[in-house]
């Protein structure tokens, strides 16, 4: 078994009106020094076998396919040490 973490974002160049209300709040609670905030989405993923290239492709292709809009989102794959 392997573990995998999907990380999914906003592209750069989408406006992210979540992230502003997180970073217009932690003004308010005094997190002055926060410069900017971009929310996202985490995936945490086990398949069944080894974290080779080819089981990282197949997590690829699955967040390309379904839990990413790859229109206005990217998604980056890492492989769980352990």
């Amino acid at each position: 078994m392997t573990r995998m973490i999907v990380e999914v974002m906003l592209k750069p160049e989408i406006h992210d009106p979540q992230g502003e209300a997180i970073l217009s709040a932690s003004h308010r609670l005094g997190f002055g020094q926060v410069l900017a905030v971009r929310q996202g989405k985490r995936f945490d993923i086990e398949i069944d076998g080894p974290a080779d290239d080819a089981a990282l492709a197949a997590v690829q292709a699955l967040a390309q396919e379904l839990l990413a809009n790859p229109v206005i989102e990217e998604a980056a794959v890492h492989p769980v040490a352990g």
